[in-house]
């Protein structure tokens, strides 16, 4: 009877055939498809939040000058009071939370209470006008939710619950945008800075459950459509000179802009914003509806019809819009609402692509389209190796892959000379600084601990 309990504990030990190890094994794969299927919901009722709000102003434009300025007062209020923690785009806030130890700080940021006020604010954002996109709070979701399938399995390793936090930002990613393949590269380049052998097994494993459910929900399609586009040696490499130079000095403008505004406005206005934020995000939200009815209604939204007709080579659009949607995210971002900055970038650089594109004329306009998307995007991240995976998976394009990747590398570079902190990273720094003051401030006797890097992020 003896050896038959120790043959019996002996098994219960083994990886294989441990029941305890597979009951984590399960949950996590379940907690990797419930990602997928949270993304694939999220991004239909994306549509419909944007559906919505063309219907309400259409033949009306005049009626966004009320729309915008009270969504965004209403959602900049809801997330100061009902959902702190949802506001800004969600990368740099899973950013923060992978520093932190202290449960509690961990909670105000990554929830399931905070991941549906991210879902429901970015609609409500979407449905004002808003131009904005819902890549980056898909990811502040994803890891919400393996964040809160950990609290359920009560893991005891930090370690391993930076990695599920690390496999549902990256499942997030994949599942957004069904690119696999950005979503480990996410993971590793921007949101971890490393490749560690703790946590790669189970990014990769997230990645692929979230694939496979993304597949059998909606296909295999790509998110900008398909492209077999391709770009001559000679005069046309002269556009991955200029798309990654201009598109990563003008990324670099629009870091620089997020991190410097509103904090560093002077005097009195500097303290008026500080203290009226509902107020500022309804004024954010007045000049998004000057800036759309300006643009007769492009500006609005994510962009992502814009891009997509540009790279499908269905359309051409003016610099202005360039310019415009370029200051509509700005005033977004600046609001205070919650809302991602993915998909309005690659629009902005689709549209400077499309400018750029009338100077090589005997080069394919796509091609350059292509390039001004990933020049700017690089610029605006400063994660090269992320953008340009992004871009080629977005577009199946192979033929576009060593052009690409010169132009992100350039926009990168570029960047680096206009904004020499990594945008995500910096407003990461930021945020933790202001969860710790903030739960000090409730709890000053309390042992409030988190792994606050002020130190620089690694250099990509």
């Amino acid at each position: 009877m003896r050896l038959d309990r120790r043959s019996l504990r002996f098994w219960r030990q083994l990886p294989l055939t441990s029941p305890r190890l597979w009951t984590r094994r399960l949950a996590f794969w379940a907690g990797a498809g419930l990602v997928a299927l949270v993304a694939i919901a999220f991004a239909r009722l994306a549509d419909g939040a944007q559906d919505l709000f063309n219907f309400a102003t259409a033949g009306r434009s005049w009626l966004v000058l009320i729309i915008a300025p009270c969504g965004f007062a209403l959602s900049v209020y809801l997330t100061r009071t009902v959902f702190p923690g949802a506001q800004g785009s969600g990368i740099p806030q899973v950013m923060a939370a992978l520093q932190m130890t202290d449960s509690r700080m961990i909670e105000r940021v990554l929830s399931l209470r905070v991941g549906l006020g991210k879902i429901l604010l970015t609609l409500l954002g979407l449905a004002s006008g808003a131009s904005i996109g819902r890549e980056g709070p898909t990811v502040q979701v994803g890891a919400s939710i393996m964040q809160a399938l950990g609290r359920a399995l009560r893991l005891p390793r930090v370690e391993t619950q930076r990695g599920l936090v690390l496999a549902g930002g990256a499942a997030g990613v994949a599942a957004a945008f069904n690119t696999p393949l950005a979503g480990v590269v996410f993971a590793i380049e921007e949101l971890s800075h490393s490749f560690e052998s703790r946590t790669s097994g189970m990014v990769l494993t997230a990645v692929i459950l979230g694939g496979i459910a993304t597949l059998a929900l909606t296909g295999n399609y790509t998110y900008f459509g398909v492209t077999s586009v391709g770009l001559p040696l000679g005069s046309g490499w002269i556009a991955v000179i200029l798309c990654g130079l201009i598109g990563g000095l003008l990324g670099g403008v629009f870091s620089s802009l997020l991190l410097a505004l509103p904090r560093n406005l002077p005097g009195r206005v500097g303290g008026w914003v500080k203290t009226h934020p509902i107020q500022f995000a309804g004024l954010c939200g007045l000049g998004i509806a000057i800036l759309g009815i300006a643009s007769h209604g492009a500006t609005y939204g994510t962009g992502y019809a814009q891009a997509r007709a540009l790279v499908e080579g269905d359309s051409r659009l003016p610099v202005t819009f360039f310019i415009l949607k370029f200051l509509a995210t700005v005033f977004s971002y600046l609001s205070g609402i919650p809302g991602g900055i993915f998909a309005p970038s690659l629009s902005v650089g689709a549209s400077l692509g499309s400018w750029l594109a009338q100077f090589f004329p005997h080069s394919p306009a796509r091609a350059i389209v292509l390039l001004g998307m990933v020049g700017y995007f690089a610029g605006v991240v400063q994660a090269p190796i992320t953008a340009f995976v992004i871009v080629l998976e977005m577009t199946a394009n192979q033929q576009m892959t060593i052009p690409i990747m010169a132009t992100a590398w350039l926009g990168y570079a570029a960047s680096r000379l206009v904004c020499r902190r990594p945008l995500y990273g910096s407003l990461a720094r930021r945020f933790l600084k202001d969860t710790v003051a903030a739960a000090r401030a409730i709890a000053p006797q309390s042992a409030v601990t988190a792994t606050v890097s002020v130190t620089k992020p690694q250099e990509h």
